[in-house]
């Protein structure tokens, strides 16, 4: 564990036994507790062991706040508002029937991580209806005695939410502001399927740059202090990387009808539903057909960048993370 902020803890979820790859922030609000991201279910002994640490209890948690309800950032959800029903969660609109009927969610991951999910994610049990609080973005949530306001940042998910506390400056900003797991100051945007959303994204990066935060707060790994610096690395990165796959799939004629209008448009991007896969449900799509030689090109140069910037611990951390195979499918 490490505090991030007065009141504001990051517990070190060391998911799969990998660390700094995967955090939870406790938020003491005062009169009552609250989690944003609490992490996959898999790692749910990790968590409830930091907040025994910290001298929580599950029933003093009032709150959950999801950035977004990937495996990796809510699953755990169900399981603690099963042992404490008074929790309630807040999560964007779109997400919300998902969490509250996860089964298309779970499908729509089973197609990329197979007989792997159980083992890499653990249960995702549904969250009850009266639990689950939606949002649009451009509320404001008084928890406790501390104030945050919502901001709609998708790009990485289309369900995406970041969460601003202007008191002290900080913004919880799950995968919206990118992976950044060491001081050098490197930042890559992770972009699993089914519905990243380049423009989006980059608008996305221009809404948390208007905080002026002093502290941006990531799931992938903790604390980064330089904001601008950072949203300006991601921004270039992202942009870099999904002009390569365009460049890249133009010169293969098997996709170039693709690119040009040859599919529905909201079937490539997932449409707004963030339990739907990108190309529809078939696995080939999302595995990249025939473009098998291209990914492994993309791949090599991701991992190229990751490496050259990296020491061995925080390369570690950074592909279990963000997985650099995930990547091509989602741009």
């Amino acid at each position: 564990m490490s505090v991030i902020a007065a009141g504001t803890h990051l517990i070190d979820l060391e998911h799969l036994g990998q660390p700094r790859a995967i955090g939870a922030c406790l938020l003491d609000c005062g009169t009552t507790m609250a989690l944003v991201d609490p992490g996959p279910g898999v790692s749910l002994p990790t968590l409830l062991l930091g907040l025994e640490a910290l001298g929580v209890g599950l029933e003093a948690l009032g709150a959950i706040l999801l950035t977004h309800i990937h495996l990796d950032h809510a699953g755990a959800t169900g399981a603690l508002v099963r042992r404490n029903p008074a929790i309630r969660v807040f999560v964007h609109e779109r997400g919300a029937p998902h969490l509250i009927d996860p089964e298309r969610l779970l499908r729509s991951a089973a197609l990329l991580y197979g007989e792997e999910m159980d083992r890499l994610w653990g249960e995702f049990l549904a969250v009850p209806r009266a639990n689950v609080a939606p949002l649009a973005g451009g509320e404001t949530l008084d928890i406790g005695d501390r104030r945050f306001e919502v901001a709609y940042t998708p790009g990485h998910a289309s369900h995406h939410v970041s969460y601003f506390e202007r008191a002290q400056r900080l913004a919880f900003t799950g995968d919206a502001a990118g992976c950044r797991i060491s001081d050098t100051g490197f930042v890559l945007p992770p972009t699993p399927p089914p519905d990243i959303h380049v423009p989006k994204w980059l608008a996305s990066l221009e809404t948390i740059r208007a905080f002026d935060a002093e502290s941006l707060v990531l799931t992938h790994f903790g604390p980064v202090g330089d904001a601008a610096a950072h949203l300006d690395a991601l921004a270039e990165r992202l942009t870099r990387w999904s002009n390569l796959v365009k460049e890249a799939l133009l010169l293969n004629d098997s996709d170039r009808a693709r690119l040009e209008g040859g599919d529905d448009p909201a079937r490539l991007e997932g449409g707004d539903d963030p339990a739907q896969p990108k190309g529809g449900d078939d696995p080939a799509r999302l595995e990249g057909g025939d473009d098998r030689a291209l990914i492994a090109d993309f791949e090599a140069r991701v991992v190229d960048e990751m490496a050259a910037n990296l020491d061995p611990a925080a390369l570690a951390a950074m592909r279990h993370a963000a997985p650099p195979a995930t990547y091509w499918a989602g741009l």
